[in-house]
């Protein structure tokens, strides 16, 4: 009679085991699960929104090196973006990292370096969005 009092319990527990999990269980790892996704989703746009940022800072730092050179060079600024890539100062005109286009916002100054030099042209150029960095200032401003 022990003997198969042992069976039938030791029967029982093999069938909870292999029944699976209920429906309860499932419900809280899949809202842990959804909970997880959404905090690790807003990281990824931030993210995204920096690198973005970085690389723009980093086109108008070569932007306005190449004006620099373009201009101690030649002893003239440049009318155009497309000149700098003309005379060989950079490689291409960069696509805005903001807008995704080149809608690049220059700026024309009369300064001259040197008493060779012919006023006018582009002595710096900026982002054409209107949009506010992760920092406060406005892309425009960089």
């Amino acid at each position: 009679m022990a003997g198969l009092v042992q069976s039938n319990i030791a029967t029982k527990t093999r069938r909870r085991a292999t029944r699976g999990f209920t429906l309860l269980e499932l419900m809280i790892v899949i809202a842990i699960i959804i909970i997880l996704a959404g905090m690790s989703a807003g990281r990824y746009e931030q993210s995204v929104l920096r690198a973005h940022e970085a690389a723009l800072r980093q086109d108008l730092s070569v932007m306005r090196q190449a004006i620099q050179n373009y201009t101690l060079d030649k002893e003239a600024a440049p009318t155009s973006l497309d000149d700098l890539h003309a005379a060989g100062y950079i490689g291409e005109v960069p696509t805005d990292p903001i807008t995704h286009q080149k809608d690049w916002t220059t700026e024309s100054c009369t300064d001259v370096l040197s008493p060779d030099q012919v006023p006018g042209g582009i002595c710096d150029v900026h982002s054409a969005s209107d949009g506010v960095a992760s920092d406060g200032k406005a892309y425009n401003q960089y």
